[in-house]
């Protein structure tokens, strides 16, 4: 029985996949900073009826110790890990980049892109003993190089995950480890996130137009992560981009908008 570990999954994007994941009897590892919300988290996976096991792990993924400890809780309860999934991130607020603190700035990058950098290397050597395993690392809004005001630190940090997850994939071929490197690309889903900046630090009050646009691109949660995760189970490619929001689909959605009437913030 395979193993997946999930950073950042006590709720959200991560906690779907995890809850897929129990489904498909994969052993699940699912870890957070907030423990209260991991003792949740598990109760409600342990509900889901499975031959496999969900077990948690407090972890804060911009600390070397933290992620090496959970790697070792995960060796300790199921002995190999599968499947490694840097999802943990947080969400800036909506400001002009002038307009951060110091604080703010560091916190963004740090768990966005160092998290993901410290938890590939660390979880590299671990898979690199049994010559097998998969990473998948979390893209966001700027990995395509878009661009928008409020957004300009997170968008930095997240072009710089695909820039870090392709370079991982190059080197893990010409080093031929036999472990995949992969990108999750999720588009824009429908959750806390893009309502609180900085891990629930402070509230983002999002504007019309903003709104006007996650109406038309975004999904909740849950959608997104059943095609991620069936991609995830089914990629035996490294180097693999599984994309939920593509070009061709969101242009369709802009085309067939004025139709399909969606409505993600009522009240």
């Amino acid at each position: 029985m395979k193993t997946v570990v999930i950073t950042g999954s006590a709720r959200g994007l991560g906690f779907e996949m995890a809850k897929l994941f129990k489904k498909k009897n994969l052993n699940v590892i699912i870890s957070d900073l907030n423990e209260e919300n991991l003792i949740r988290a598990k109760e409600e996976l342990d509900k889901i009826k499975s031959n496999s096991k969900v077990e948690q792990c407090v972890c804060n993924v911009t600390k070397y110790n933290d992620i090496q400890n959970l790697i070792n809780f995960s060796k300790e309860k199921f002995k190999k890990i599968d499947i490694w999934i840097n999802n943990a991130g947080v969400n800036q607020p909506e400001k002009a980049i002038w307009e951060l603190t110091e604080q703010e700035i560091n916190m963004v990058l740090d768990v966005n892109l160092k998290g993901a950098i410290i938890g590939s290397k660390l979880i590299m050597e671990e898979m690199i003993k049994n010559k097998s395993g998969a990473i998948y690392n979390v893209e966001g809004y700027g990995s395509n190089d878009a661009k928008m005001l409020g957004l300009s630190i997170y968008g930095t940090s997240k072009r710089a995950i695909t820039y870090f997850t392709e370079a991982l994939a190059k080197e893990c071929e010409e080093r031929n480890t036999g472990i995949i490197v992969g990108k999750l690309s999720p588009g824009i889903m429908i959750t806390d996130f893009i309502k609180n900046a900085l891990g629930d630090k402070e509230k983002i009050n999002l504007s019309e137009k903003t709104k006007k646009v996650y109406n038309i691109l975004g999904d909740y949660p849950d959608v997104v992560a059943n095609f991620l995760v069936n991609g995830i189970l089914n990629n035996k490619k490294n180097g693999a981009k599984i994309e939920w929001l593509t070009n061709k689909k969101a242009a369709w959605r802009f085309m067939t908008a004025r139709f399909n009437k969606r409505d993600f913030f009522k009240k």
